[in-house]
């Protein structure tokens, strides 16, 4: 093993490991204000900032996600449990999907599971999503590291070190780009055809 590929491997193990989601049992199980909510987001989602000054979440945001219906209004000023649970999904979310996509795959959600006494609530279906984030990690890597070892001898006839160099990471950079355009292709495919499904239910 190259010494390159050794510290990349180091690199992107430790972003990996560093990545970690919002454990059911770290949410809060009382009402929280406004203020306490953003607080606790940007505490539990820490790692996943690109920059340190960046906001996990902001009163604007919720507000904007109320309005947009991908979040039931707070009761007196405060949010429930379950008011956390969405505005995770909806963090993990809008990074890929478009507001109107994120509140056709949430709605149901919401209308049938938010606020009622049923077998299956909010949080068990946020526990059974996130039950295999260890393994999907862990494949997740491997593909990385794939693709980053094909990206090394895409340009391996270049002799010029820094145009070798350049070449590699933009390789690396397109073959990640096109892995997320695809797969964000397939998820507008899934989320148009459960809307359209979805319309001629309540026809």
């Amino acid at each position: 093993m190259s010494s390159e590929l050794k510290t990349f491997l180091k690199e992107i193990t430790s972003i990996f490991e560093s990545l970690d989601y919002v454990k059911p049992e770290s949410i809060p199980n009382i009402d929280l204000y406004m203020d306490q909510v953003t607080t606790f987001m940007d505490t539990q989602l820490e790692s996943t900032k690109r920059h340190p000054d960046d906001k996990i979440l902001t009163k604007t945001m919720i507000n904007n996600y109320a309005k947009n219906d991908l979040l039931p209004p707070p009761v007196k000023k405060k949010y429930s449990e379950e008011h956390l649970l969405l505005l995770i999904f909806i963090y993990y979310f809008k990074n890929i999907l478009s507001i109107n996509d994120i509140q056709t795959m949430l709605k149901p959600i919401t209308e049938r599971y938010f606020g009622k006494d049923n077998d299956i609530n909010l949080k068990s279906i946020y526990e059974g999503v996130f039950s295999l984030e260890h393994e999907d990690m862990t494949m997740e890597l491997k593909e990385i590291v794939r693709k980053y070892k094909v990206s090394q001898s895409t340009f391996k006839d270049v002799e010029n070190p820094d145009d070798k160099a350049l070449l590699d990471t933009f390789s690396f950079v397109c073959m990640l780009s096109f892995d997320i355009y695809v797969k964000k292709m397939v998820l507008e495919k899934i989320i148009d055809k459960f809307s359209e499904e979805n319309e001629k239910s309540t026809e």
